[in-house]
């Protein structure tokens, strides 16, 4: 439905004097971060989120406008699109609902809701018009999703309001060696068991398996 320009790349040193900053003006992100590892959670802060958007979001036919909100256990994202020949003011709740990581697939499995689709512009085309008649369904975004001609490779599965993405399927990442390696690496023996939202933050739920350990060690041999 969405066509994106490609997004500039990140400055790795800058976004690192910013997390230096930003601990400086919030401490309190020190003990989250300690009570999270204890509890196997790894916790990122909407505002960090917020932050990316801006930085990698600075191409003529990229999302603009982009707003992060939390809305447990989901998130909250509304974003300004070139689209359909339209612009258009997209919003939508997104929650997460499985992840699946081996070292062939990134699997994580969707749930759309709250979808709400605005034209901005003057522009009358099909599509547009469509949008404006309240025609769509926009209950069951994946739906609408899966009739999308060309859509991303890592889009693997789209119905009602559920998408699936398999972020292997993405060949810059797929034929990255450092990545297939990592993975095997560390899935044997640590793998996500689920991501949801809470006081502002993407909290990442971790799993740990010790009989994983033997793959793991076989991984880096190798």
């Amino acid at each position: 439905m969405f066509a994106v320009g490609p997004m500039p790349r990140p400055d790795a040193k800058a976004i690192l004097y910013r997390a230096k900053d930003y601990l400086k003006d919030h401490p309190e992100e020190i003990v989250r971060a300690l009570k999270g590892a204890l509890g196997m959670r790894v916790g990122v802060p909407l505002d960090a989120l917020r932050y990316l958007a801006r930085e990698l979001t600075g191409g003529k036919k990229a999302p603009k406008d982009i707003e992060i909100d939390s809305a447990p256990p989901g998130v909250r994202v509304a974003m300004t699109v070139e689209a359909v020949g339209s612009t258009l003011r997209v919003s939508l709740v997104l929650f997460v609902e499985e992840v699946y990581i081996t070292p062939e697939e990134i699997k994580i499995s969707t749930r759309v809701a709250d979808l709400s689709l605005k034209v901005l512009d003057g522009f009358q085309t099909p599509v547009a018009a469509l949008i404006q008649s309240g025609a769509l369904d926009l209950s069951k975004p994946g739906n609408l999703v899966a009739f999308v001609p060309k859509r991303p490779a890592m889009i693997v599965d789209a119905k009602d309001d559920r998408i699936v993405l398999d972020v292997m399927k993405a060949p810059k990442i797929a034929e990255n060696p450092k990545v297939r390696r990592a993975l095997a690496i560390a899935t044997p023996v640590l793998n996500v068991r689920a991501i949801r939202s809470k006081d502002d933050h993407l909290d990442v739920h971790l799993k740990a398996s010790l009989s994983g350990i033997p793959s793991a060690f076989a991984a880096v041999r190798t």
